[in-house]
């Protein structure tokens, strides 16, 4: 019950400071929301959305110790990271994670194989991203079922949309940080010649093991299986070695028009934690290699017909590999292979006082391979179309929001001589018999009412029904995970899962003060996951996907308002919360967070910036049958930025990270028991702009 209180009594304190703000203060002119370009091809500003949407810019990316896209954004609120080690992390989204988390590049989809398992990395580097755009809720429609739980979009300026100011104009970064000698240097450029727009970027990152703050091994994990732990407290085989370039060209026309191609190439070797134990065997240990080449075209047009505004067009193809390594022998265990491409094409309708629209089609075509010993799935190849409108309508300062989709999903397996396991045979399965081919169409809709009852408030209810189809593991696993611990067998006769969910959004801003709140709530039918049978074999738990209905919901909550206004600058206090809870007519689920609650007290100047950060994690005893409850954690968290002028394109910051050496385990992880969150530790970062 103390999340509850928490969070009530800071919601209405919130509210009550809010309230005792001046009068005349509502009347003053505010700053202009940015604008979200993920949640729909029409400009929609942070301010109007109806559900959920949080941006990340490039300067907080910049003063930010390098991390993968799942550790970057855990924190925000309703997001955590599945923290498998320092080289794979993917956001978890309102207690979802893998095949219900979209992570796009620009628009359209990564065409890799990072939501198959929590070891394999996301092939996108955040120190050569501009922006990063998170979505939860209804705002995914646009999207497509596989993002069901949310979408992260990073965005770069690798195909130019604009004309740099002058010349030229770029952004360096140097950082370091002490708990695992980690380096990275980063670099984006955009030179213009004319209408001809030319980038460059590129990212090199490395990092070693790192300490922790008591032996990794939790005492929970070693009380249960009667492990005797080391007694050292450094994380091993965790080191990664992360570079990425890309460089593309646009030709950009007077009207705002632009067409350009760029090519982007990613190479990421990182060590997988192993359980830290005394034991007579030396320990299996694992290094990971994923490259990837990926190419992209992406260009916008002015439309001189009377009803079209704009015609947008996005294509990614993507050439991807990740190899799992033995480091004792350098013997290459498994290959998974991904290649593919996916477009997306955008007609934006001409917009007036109280409508904006679009329609548009999105297509993926991708092959999928896993060759070794640990080739859980067979090949398959997949095939995705998608139909979808956004409309919204304005009257006066209420309006509503709706959204429609239209889905198929194609898989076909590599069956003919396939042999099943004993754990599928007892499952019920004989993949001689099995159809390769499974079809399946879902339609998405979307209707949301908003309300600006003053300036200040916005309020908005959004109802939406998603589908989300079974991806290739699911349905054709049968073998060994190690990145699980599990031997996974699928279920070829999953059927579609569907959630209908409600949204209710509140955000009330002002110049001195801003409140934004989400309360929300979501019903699965056939809802896919993992379950254990209670057999073992060859040494691995065995788990089969299964379908039940399961319910979920949550609150999030971001708060804040200006202390103190001088000359000097601002002094501004923040808060932050969230908490999700989920059932299954099998249980609960796994891995689901405990709640999360952030206060801040910045200081903000042309010259210096500070923040003191408290975070808070709650005890998660709710569990699954087959995983132990983790304990929460307070962390204190201090930041610095110095900018020696005004108009100085050189900024310094300092950063200290978990400075009360609070032993940090992401129950969301797979690896929460054996691998913690890094000891307190110190970063540094230098960032040049011209």
């Amino acid at each position: 019950m103390l999340l509850p209180r928490l969070l009530a009594s800071s919601a209405i304190g919130a509210v009550l400071a809010l309230a005792a703000a001046p009068a005349q203060a509502q009347s003053e002119a505010t700053t202009v929301a940015e604008v979200v370009v993920t949640a729909a091809p029409y400009a929609l500003s942070l301010d109007t959305i109806t559900t959920s949407v949080n941006l990340v810019s490039a300067e907080e990316i910049s003063l930010t110790p390098p991390a993968g896209i799942g550790d970057l954004l855990s924190g925000l609120p309703g997001l955590r990271s599945t923290a498998y080690g320092p080289g794979a992390s993917r956001p978890v989204i309102r207690g979802l994670a893998g095949p219900r988390v979209l992570l796009l590049q620009n628009g359209v989809g990564m065409v890799d194989a990072s939501s198959l398992s929590p070891d394999h990395a996301v092939p996108s580097e955040a120190g050569q991203a501009s922006r990063i755009e998170v979505l939860r809720g209804p705002s995914t429609l646009a999207y497509g079922g596989s993002g069901i739980g949310g979408v992260v979009n990073v965005l770069d300026d690798r195909i130019p949309s604009r004309q740099p100011e002058g010349l030229a104009e770029g952004r360096g970064v140097l950082s370091w940080s002490s708990v695992d000698n980690g380096r990275s240097a980063s670099g984006s450029a955009l030179i213009a010649a004319g209408p001809l727009v030319v980038a460059v970027d590129g990212v090199s990152r490395r990092s070693g093991d790192y300490e922790t703050p008591e032996d990794p091994v939790s005492d929970r994990l070693a009380e249960a299986l009667g492990l005797e732990r080391t007694g050292k407290t450094r994380q091993r085989n965790v080191s990664v070695e992360a570079d990425s370039w890309g460089v593309g060209a646009s030709m950009i026309g007077g009207d705002g028009g632009f067409l350009g191609l760029s090519v982007k190439r990613t190479d990421t070797g990182y060590g997988v934690p192993y359980a830290q134990v005394e034991s007579d065997e030396a320990p299996e240990t694992i290094r990971l290699h994923m490259k990837q080449t990926r190419w992209d075209l992406r260009g916008e047009t002015p439309s001189a017909e009377g009803w079209l505004e704009k015609v947008r067009l996005s294509v990614g193809h993507a050439d991807y590999e990740h190899a799992e390594i033995e480091v004792a022998d350098g013997a290459v265990g498994t290959r998974f292979l991904s290649r593919g491409t996916e477009g997306r094409l955008e007609f934006v309708m001409q917009g007036s006082d109280w409508r904006q629209g679009a329609f548009g089609l999105q297509g993926l075509t991708r092959n999928f391979e896993a060759i070794g010993d640990e080739a859980f799935i067979p090949g398959v190849e997949i095939n995705e179309l998608g139909l979808f409108t956004l409309q919204r309508f304005e009257f006066g300062r209420a309006g509503i929001d709706t959204g429609l989709r239209l889905d198929t999903r194609t898989l076909r397996a590599t069956l003919e001589g396939r042999e099943t396991s004993d754990p599928g045979s007892d499952a019920g399965l004989d993949w001689s018999t099995t159809r390769d081919t499974r079809s399946f169409t879902n339609l998405s809709a979307s209707a949301g009412v908003f309300w600006r009852p003053s300036d200040p408030l916005f309020l908005a209810l959004t109802l939406s029904l998603s589908g989300r189809a079974p991806t290739e593991f699911e349905l054709f696993a049968d073998g060994p995970h190690h990145g699980t611990s599990t031997w996974e067998v699928g279920n070829p006769k999953l059927d579609s899962e569907t959630a209908l969910s409600l949204e209710a959004t509140l955000r009330w801003k002002g110049p001195s003060h801003r409140i934004e709140a989400h309360l929300w709530g979501a019903r699965y039918d056939d809802f896919i996951e993992e379950r254990p049978t209670g057999e073992v074999y060859e040494d691995l738990p065995v788990f089969v996907y299964r379908q039940s209905d399961a319910d979920f919901m949550g609150f999030e909550i971001e708060a804040e308002r200006t202390l103190l206004r001088s000359g000097a600058g601002e002094l501004i206090g923040r808060l932050s919360g969230d908490i999700v809870r989920g059932s299954t007519d099998l249980g609960p689920p796994p891995r689901i967070p405990a709640y999360g609650l952030t206060g801040e007290l910045a200081w903000e100047s042309e010259a210096f910036d500070a923040e003191v950060q408290i975070r808070n994690i709650g005890d998660q005893t709710r569990t699954a049958p087959f995983e132990l409850p983790t304990d929460g954690y307070t962390a204190l968290n201090l930041s610095l930025s110095w900018r020696p002028s005004p108009d100085a394109p050189v900024t310094l910051s300092l950063r200290g990270r978990n400075l009360t050496n609070a032993e940090i385990r992401e129950h969301a992880s797979f690896l929460k028991d054996i691998a913690p969150s890094p000891a307190r530790s110190l970063s540094a970062a230098l960032v040049m702009t011209f």
